[in-house]
């Protein structure tokens, strides 16, 4: 079974009832599911590719990705960290290394990935250090995990373009490591519960 196979059984098998649980605190644990390799992973399919994007809380990271046409499917968890099967309590402590992320499934042929990183950028401040409007720790700095030269140079790219027109970006670029899926709770929560992100909106920057 190839990665992203893996990944679509696990999508599958998520329980739609998870959106039940309370999200009151930081204090709740849950166990993670397995991990999802994203090295390489855009070349495991000429019919999907995947991109991994952190811009603070996952749940408007992902609410925004979900819109985009041509994205086939969106995952959240935490990546870029030293302790693994991390948990949400682990995470909130901002001493695991971990970046709340959003794996984003897509179709190539419908849309591209600079397409995705511009809306990445557009989507919330690049220019907030140390987090995402009022969340504010390491778990929620803007990054861009990429997985080739191609995506790199795109983000790189991009960043250029937002500094020349006066922006001060924080985002940082880091190769793509061991993807870590959220718990079940933290899944689709905006199309589950309802509402709109509290920390991310659409503002053109190009």
């Amino acid at each position: 079974m190839n990665q992203i196979t893996s990944f679509r059984a696990w999508r599958n098998a998520l329980s739609i009832g998870a959106g039940l649980f309370s999200l009151a605190s930081c204090a709740q644990s849950h166990p993670a599911p397995e991990p999802i390799s994203t090295l390489n992973s855009n070349t495991v399919s000429e019919q999907r590719a995947t991109a991994v994007f952190a811009s603070g809380c996952f749940w408007g990271t992902e609410y925004y990705f979900k819109r985009q046409p041509g994205v086939v499917s969106t995952t959240v968890g935490y990546i870029g960290g030293q302790v693994d099967h991390p948990t949400y309590k682990q995470v909130c402590t901002g001493t695991t290394g971990h970046y709340e992320a959003t794996l984003v499934e897509y179709d190539p042929t419908q849309v591209d990935y600079e397409t995705l990183a511009r809306l990445f950028f557009e989507t919330h401040d690049p220019n907030q250090q140390n987090g995402q409007g009022p969340d504010i720790g390491p778990q929620y700095r803007s990054a861009i995990f990429y997985t080739n030269d191609a995506e790199k140079a795109t983000a790189e790219k991009l960043i250029r373009l937002l500094r020349a027109k006066g922006n001060a970006v924080a985002t940082v670029l880091l190769p793509s490591s061991r993807f870590w899926p959220a718990e079940d709770y933290h899944q689709d929560y905006y199309d589950e519960k309802g509402g709109r992100p509290y920390c991310h909106k659409y503002t053109p920057r190009f």
